[in-house]
């Protein structure tokens, strides 16, 4: 009996197909198209939009995987990057447009460069290929996913700019902050964790 149930524990984490994926898969094929409304024609409101919807099902798919028992590690690892490659895009469309300075675009990306050692340590120590995600790490990153549609926004003549470049700037600030906070924990816990 314990073998079965360490059979189905298993089996459930290997799950590729279930609407937790569906949805960071569907945010995967998104980050081109992102790109694509920001740098060719220009679709702000499009872009905003599919940034907005992105942010929706990052919460939403996290959501529906712990609800419906649908958590997977394919799904532990898609829904990071889908966020990881939607801050780059989203960064480097910001950037090439003129919106936000290059240490802002450089800061963010550095730290997971600078991580980059923890995954092959951690599977010599026998742990998984990554951490679970620290909760400072997702408050970071959703302030990032708040600032950069704020941002966009404030590059625009309007009323709603001057709102968009207040809140936009302090989610950025924050956001990075957290990201970084976030970071230095990991290192701390793959301390910890391959001490011995």
């Amino acid at each position: 009996m314990p073998a079965c149930r360490v059979w189905g524990v298993n089996a459930a984490e290997d799950r590729i197909w279930t609407v937790p994926n569906l949805l960071s898969a569907l945010r995967l094929l998104g980050v081109p198209v992102f790109l694509w409304l920001v740098l060719g024609p220009r679709a702000d409101g499009w872009a905003v939009a599919l940034l907005m919807l992105a942010g929706f099902s990052d919460w939403l798919d996290g959501k529906l995987a712990r609800a419906w028992n649908q958590t997977s590690r394919l799904g532990r690892l898609i829904d990071p990057l889908a966020d990881r490659l939607y801050i780059l895009a989203t960064l480097v469309g910001l950037v090439l447009r003129g919106v936000i300075p290059w240490w802002l675009a450089l800061a963010v990306p550095l730290r997971d460069i600078l991580l980059l050692w923890m995954p092959p340590v951690l599977r010599r120590h026998g742990y998984g290929p990554a951490l679970p995600v620290h909760f400072l790490g997702k408050a970071g990153t959703a302030a990032l996913m708040y600032a950069f549609p704020l941002l966009f926004l404030a590059s625009h003549e309007g009323w709603y700019a001057e709102i968009a470049a207040i809140f936009g700037w302090a989610f950025a600030i924050w956001g990075t902050g957290l990201y970084w906070w976030a970071g230095v924990l990991y290192v701390v816990q793959v301390r910890q964790l391959t001490k011995g």
